[in-house]
């Protein structure tokens, strides 16, 4: 798990001929554990929208997870931890959808499988997903990449389409 800072440096890796049809970028729980300003969180996401754009992918951001569910997190961090999250997932939103990104909503989406069953759903140690939360994070996105694909036109609660007048 990374920060949104690691996000350049992943791109930065790739071939300059590398031409994906669509990429997905989930990232925020680590800002908001290493308090990463909300504003430096965004300008990473931005920049990797927007370099991911430029080589023709489609670009579909799985917004912040909502802290909140961690049950394994005392009183009152988890509180600050959700209100944090919720915060950066609401900025990432509007910054994938002006960048020309679709979004999808991970608390929404996912957050209640993990609040329902929080002992399949996170590793042990608690905070990072299993692998069955990480297989139920991939099947979230997975409607939003066949929208992106355009094999679907439509896609359920949590989940939105650019904004076609943005400046991405």
């Amino acid at each position: 798990m990374a920060e949104s800072s690691r996000l350049a440096t992943q791109l930065a890796g790739l071939p300059g001929s590398y031409r994906p049809d669509v990429a997905v970028i989930v990232v925020g729980g680590n800002d908001v554990t290493h308090r990463v300003p909300v504003a430096d969180s965004v300008r990473h996401l931005t920049e990797a929208i927007d370099d991911l754009r430029a080589r023709g992918a489609e670009v579909v951001v799985g917004t912040c997870p909502d802290l909140g569910a961690l049950r394994s997190v005392s009183q009152p961090l988890r509180a600050l931890g959700s209100r944090a999250s919720r915060q950066l997932a609401e900025a990432q939103w509007v910054t994938a959808l002006d960048r020309g990104a679709r979004a999808m909503s991970l608390a929404h989406v996912v957050g209640p499988f993990f609040i329902s069953n929080p002992e399949e759903m996170s590793s042990l140690d608690r905070f990072h997903p299993s692998a069955h939360g990480y297989k139920r994070t991939a099947k979230a996105v997975l409607p939003s990449v066949l929208a992106a694909l355009g094999v679907v036109q439509e896609v359920p609660f949590g989940y939105h389409a650019p904004d076609v007048g943005g400046s991405g």
